[in-house]
């Protein structure tokens, strides 16, 4: 019944609460599945030591020196602590399933677009039944050109293209300057203003093709256009 019993019990609350603050920390960067189970661990773990805490500290009530009372405004603060802890945990377990709820209904959202032709912002280049299509934007009448090649970065065709002020339609055939036919799959593409090939000013475009699914990387749904994936916030129109 000793002050100084009591007192050396504090470093340890300190070191509990500390563990706890981290399990919080740990469960707020996770996402999914693994997320939810991480909150609940750490808030079974935070409860046990609550309920361990509160023992001490009915303890140390119990048997303090009538004569040298212990302060109670370190419990206080620790008591508050731990709710502070707990309420975050729960907080965190409710966002995460509340994201959960938002992507699947984004998922089921851009499944409708399956089988409409949709224009999207990429670099890759879809072709699909031996046939590719770009919208690009110009401000001003002029040529350009239009350069393909495979994933390797060899150029597979490279021609120049007559572009009008404002929007042109372009359409790859899937041949290459030798004639040969490509299969269908994923080319990069780029295109420059001038004659020059890649030389000329880089103008925006838009890959245009046929939509075949729908994926999630786990935190943004994936629009599938043959064999290019893209994010659906690149999707530009749908036609």
């Amino acid at each position: 019944m000793t002050t100084t019993q009591s007192t050396a019990q504090t470093p340890n609350l300190t070191s509990t609460i500390s563990t706890a603050s981290a399990a919080s920390t740990t469960s707020a960067s996770n996402a999914g599945g693994a997320a939810s189970s991480s909150s609940t661990s750490a808030l079974s773990a935070l409860s046990g030591n609550f309920n361990d805490f509160l023992n001490l500290l009915m303890t140390q009530l119990q048997n303090q020196d009538p004569t040298t009372p212990l302060d109670t405004n370190q419990f206080t603060s620790q008591l508050v602590q731990f709710a502070s802890v707990a309420q975050q945990i729960n907080t965190n377990t409710s966002l995460t399933q509340l994201i959960q709820l938002t992507q699947g209904g984004e998922v089921v959202q851009a499944s409708s677009l399956v089988g409409s032709t949709v224009a999207a912002q990429s670099a890759s280049l879809p072709l699909q039944n031996s046939q590719a299509t770009l919208q690009i934007q110009s401000a001003t009448a002029q040529t350009g050109t239009v350069t393909i090649s495979d994933t390797a970065g060899t150029t597979l065709y490279s021609g120049p293209i007559t572009l009008n002020a404002g929007t042109t339609t372009w359409t790859w055939n899937g041949k290459g300057g030798n004639g040969a036919q490509y299969p269908d799959g994923a080319y990069n593409v780029s295109v420059n203003a001038g004659s020059g090939g890649t030389s000329g000013t880089a103008l925006t475009f838009n890959i245009v093709g046929t939509a075949t699914g729908v994926t999630t990387d786990g935190t943004t749904p994936q629009l599938q256009i043959g064999s290019v994936t893209v994010p659906v916030s690149s999707l530009r129109g749908v036609q």
